[in-house]
């Protein structure tokens, strides 16, 4: 039976990274950081896995845009996406996964906590990519913020609405049907 969940375990976290890798392409792009569906992804990877194999779909999905595959923004990938200008914020996304997937299993029951938990994990992730950005684009950290944070807040929290009323349906669902195991 033990072998039957790990293989359960494997195949969801990769169902999950295949989603993200679908959504992460789609971007719209508006300067040096498009806007992109990742972490609306990453969301509902944690409501659906867990913080623990949620997080580890995303690092799946990194690995898959590091090796040359083009799930990342644009259609881009290989090893020039992390080490570019946007670059911070594929490495933030980890934290993001972490810091959510944390609020979203201890405080699951409570849409504000959650949603908290979303907006700390996002500015974590805004940090590491405005640092990187400024480093990148040997640009001011002010410059930084405002041309990869300040554009991306309404959509975000637009995203991270969406993520707080639909997630916890989803894993009712997986719970439900007896496929939601932390």
């Amino acid at each position: 039976m033990e072998n039957k969940t790990n293989i359960y375990r494997m195949a969801i976290i990769g169902v999950m990274a295949a989603v993200i890798c679908i959504l992460g392409p789609l971007s719209i792009p508006i300067g040096v950081v498009p806007i992109t569906f990742t972490n609306l992804a990453i969301y509902f990877s944690l409501y659906a896995l867990g913080m623990k194999k949620g997080a580890m779909s995303y690092i799946i999905y990194m690995l898959i845009g590091l090796i040359g595959l083009p799930v990342f923004s644009g259609f881009g990938g290989g090893p020039s996406k992390i080490i570019g200008p946007t670059g911070g914020y594929l490495i933030g996304f980890i934290f993001t996964a972490l810091i959510s997937g944390f609020f979203i299993d201890k405080y699951f029951d409570k849409w504000y906590m959650c949603f908290i938990g979303m907006v700390l994990g996002m500015s974590v992730c805004y940090i590491f990519g405005s640092m990187w950005l400024s480093y990148q684009a040997n640009i001011s950290t002010a410059q930084a913020f405002a041309a990869g944070v300040i554009p991306f807040i309404p959509g975000d929290l637009t995203k991270i609405s969406i993520a707080t009323f639909i997630g916890p349906v989803i894993r009712k669902r997986l719970i439900k049907i007896d496929l939601f195991q932390a």
